[in-house]
């Protein structure tokens, strides 16, 4: 007998069945959302959350413009020992007069979507609607380069921050004229010096002095509860270095601990549970800065991948307990900071930058994809017409204290800018182009947020406007909404 013929009652019946069922066996899919610091990761997961709960205007995300999406919703934080994501504070700094963008992730967190929809599937739409929880993880992306410490030793990881060090001689003097000199004989004090100066070159490097923040420990710049403990007291040390033997021991015993006791249990608690991943990249900020800091996010592409455990998944691996990330997605942020003529070109950089990485990850068998976002866009597009030239600009209120050629500006004043033209091949934005203003063919401003409207009349909560953020769900989500 097919479904459609049954007695309403007993089709009744079976659809309170299948959706009892439903509620013992919901299935649940982790996320994890990760990038290096101003990539955007708390207003990505922000933006996603608002357009998924509220209802936003997501035409590429298949289920949702199919139809098909029955509602969404936050639930209970389910792991008791993580914090929660604090959605709400986010969505208040963005809703403010004047709008703020919220603080960078600083600690891991997680939050909990449920998303009820209607399967594609006769049989399944038979047993009621579908459901599934989503659980978004959020971590610094300093964290997710630690990851490549766990199969370096003391003296690996030593050789490599020194010689990335001696590439950055303004960033990294006071360090580098500190271990090269290694005055005193107390192994404690020269460890707490040594790491003070040590982090200092780490924080130079975060605001761009010289390439961008891409080696570890990434504690040392986002340490929480552990600043000042010995576990982030250590710092590189060369093997020719006049450094006594005790304070050799120290280092090595106290880089071993942070990666066994910080690193490690991360990654077997946190890390390898994730389901799929999406690595934001604030590529434009490194084109700001110049070759050197492109060259540096594609090392730490690269290094990074080296922790994930890309693959497909199988019964067995569900059986066992075993999770692969399965789809891995690149997400070049900030896309409205430029006009959409080069959107695919700023796709393209980060699709050269990250070629490696993505590389690993295909080869064992994750499905990767390369794209340009703005989660929540802050600028509009205008055009200048000069005869019949016409100039593409972007039209927005740049944060205080940006700076254009010799403008500099307030934060309260809307400008129009024309930022350049990205170039037709990627390659000459890895090589070719300067961070100096005066003379860059590209030059990309931070602006302030769009503010976020709060609900209509109706109690409707209107849509948060964005580029692509609907594409990013499509990839990550429309497979488990079937």
């Amino acid at each position: 007998m097919r479904f459609p013929e049954l007695p309403s009652t007993a089709a009744d019946v079976l659809k309170s069945a299948g959706e009892y069922l439903n509620d013992l066996m919901t299935p649940t899919l982790r996320i994890g959302v990760t990038g290096l610091a101003r990539a955007g990761k708390t207003v990505f997961i922000t933006a996603l959350i608002r357009n998924l709960v509220g209802g936003g205007r997501l035409p590429f995300f298949t289920p949702y413009a199919d139809g098909r999406i029955v509602r969404a919703y936050l639930e209970p934080q389910p792991d008791v020992a993580v914090p929660r994501f604090d959605y709400e504070a986010h969505v208040a700094a963005l809703s403010g007069d004047p709008p703020e963008w919220p603080e960078s992730t600083r600690r891991i967190s997680e939050l909990r979507i449920t998303i009820e929809y209607r399967s594609d599937h006769a049989l399944k739409r038979s047993l009621g609607s579908g459901k599934l929880h989503v659980d978004i993880v959020d971590y610094p992306g300093e964290w997710l380069i630690d990851l490549g410490l766990m199969e370096r030793t003391f003296e690996t990881w030593s050789a490599e921050a020194l010689e990335l060090a001696a590439e950055r001689p303004k960033a990294a003097a006071d360090f580098m004229a500190f271990h090269a000199a290694m005055p005193g004989d107390d192994a404690e004090q020269m460890a707490i010096k040594g790491a003070a100066l040590y982090t200092r070159y780490l924080e130079a490097c975060r605001r761009g002095d010289e390439g961008v923040a891409t080696m570890g420990p990434g504690r040392f710049l986002t340490p929480g509860d552990y600043e000042g403990s010995p576990l982030v007291t250590f710092f590189p040390l060369g093997t020719d270095s006049q450094a006594s033997p005790a304070l050799r021991r120290l280092l090595r015993d106290r880089y071993n601990g942070y990666r066994d006791k910080l690193v490690t249990p991360f990654f077997k608690s946190h890390f390898a549970r994730l389901d799929r991943q999406i690595v934001l990249v604030d590529a434009l900020g490194a084109i700001n800065r110049g070759p050197a800091a492109t060259a540096d996010l594609e090392r730490a592409m690269s290094d990074v991948l080296s922790a994930f455990r890309p693959g497909t998944n199988s019964w067995l691996d569900a059986m066992l307990g075993r999770r692969h990330i399965d789809k891995l997605a690149f997400a070049a942020t900030k896309a409205d900071h430029l006009p959409s003529s080069s959107h695919d070109r700023l796709e393209a950089i980060l699709a050269l930058i990250t070629q490696r990485a993505a590389a690993r990850a295909t080869g064992a068998g994750a499905e990767v994809h390369v794209m340009a976002l703005a989660a929540l866009r802050s600028t509009r597009e205008a055009e200048a017409k000069d005869g019949d030239d016409r100039l593409p600009l972007i039209v927005g209120t740049p944060l205080a204290g940006e700076a254009l050629g010799r403008k500099r500006f307030d934060g309260r004043t809307e400008t129009a800018v024309f930022p350049g033209d990205l170039p037709a091949d990627p390659a000459e934005a890895l090589v070719g182009l300067t961070p100096d203003a005066e003379t860059a063919a590209v030059r990309f401003l931070r602006f302030r947020p769009t503010r976020l409207a709060g609900p209509g009349p109706g109690g409707d909560t209107p849509p948060a406007p964005h580029i692509r953020l609907d594409r990013a769900l499509d990839f990550l989500l429309s497979d488990r909404l079937q």
